[in-house]
């Protein structure tokens, strides 16, 4: 009888448990990309901190259309390179998208990787040449164009370029000589990693300071930004560039209990996420309040987070 009683009231704590048990979707990119991996060490450090939320990676075309799949709500989550979640959050060439900001991810100084026995070293070397930009769903390849329009380039009319059906294919092409360069962004980024660590060696192209200001007049939004030497293998010099935050965005309509166990989870599984991939180390609340458009595009149960950890007033 009395192992029966404790049995009865042990049950409920153990029902109730699971009826918080819950799985969210998170929408990523093509294997071979920066989204993929980061995707991942999300997913793994969540449940580590937070067993009864699971997060179930979707992969997609990118940013271009995590964004379609967020509004149709086919996810609940995505990871949204920063030129197109700015253009989505702003209302360039669309109606703006009513998807709130869960977390930032990290910074992507966007910048051209060559073989290091290659004579480029400008980017006006590279003009003509045959220059892989990434998959053609990628927000990196909206970061491009953007960077290059600044400059008064066009990456169709002044470049060779190719738009990949998977990012894991760009970094062949460079080191096999099918292609000059090849366009990514980001710390730790896969594409990057791959020439760096070749046979070869990796020589990474950056911008000016006067580029970097003729970007910056036309493209405000754009922030300056600096890989610290050492970042990748024979990179003996900082880069100087310009570049975004990707994001985490949701759907509209998520329920505010998910997104603020999300948010609670994320926050505290920063220790780990940071050390399973070195670009989630900016994956914390107070990068994503300065990465976010504005303070209205946080999603509300995330700033009652960091209301309950006094990050906001």
């Amino acid at each position: 009888m009395r192992l029966l009683s404790i049995a009865l009231a042990v049950f409920p704590s153990f029902a109730s448990l699971a009826a918080n048990d819950t799985t969210l979707v998170l929408g990523t990119a093509t294997p071979g990309g920066g989204f993929a991996v980061y995707g991942q060490a999300v997913a793994d450090a969540i449940r580590e901190t937070d067993p009864t939320l699971r997060i179930e990676l979707r992969m997609t075309k990118g940013s271009a259309e995590n964004v379609p799949l967020l509004e149709a709500g086919r996810l609940d989550l995505a990871l949204v390179e920063g030129t197109l979640a700015y253009e989505a959050l702003s209302g360039i060439g669309r109606v703006p998208a009513k998807l709130p900001v869960v977390a930032a991810m990290y910074s992507s100084p966007g910048m051209f990787v060559v073989r290091a026995d290659s004579p480029y070293r400008t980017i006006s070397d590279l003009a003509g040449r045959r220059v892989v930009f990434g998959a053609a769903s990628s927000g990196l390849v909206v970061l491009a164009r953007y960077v290059l329009d600044g400059l008064g380039l066009d990456m169709h009319q002044d470049f060779d370029a190719v738009l990949l059906e998977s990012a894991k294919d760009g970094p062949p092409m460079v080191l096999n000589g099918d292609a000059a360069a090849l366009w990514g962004g980001g710390l730790g980024w896969p594409g990057f990693e791959a020439v760096a660590v070749s046979p070869q060696g990796a020589r990474f192209i950056g911008l000016g300071q006067d580029d970097i200001v003729r970007v910056q007049d036309k493209h405000a939004f754009l922030k300056t930004m600096t890989v610290a030497a050492g970042s990748y293998r024979g990179q003996d010099l900082p880069i100087a560039t310009v570049g975004s935050w990707g994001l985490i965005l949701a759907r509209a309509g998520l329920e505010d209990e998910l997104v603020y166990r999300f948010a609670r989870a994320l926050d505290r599984a920063q220790p780990a996420l940071g050390q399973r991939l070195q670009p989630a180390r900016e994956t914390t609340a107070a990068n994503t309040i300065a990465a976010s458009p504005r303070a209205a595009s946080i999603h509300p149960a995330v700033l009652r987070y960091f209301r309950e950890i006094g990050l906001v007033p």
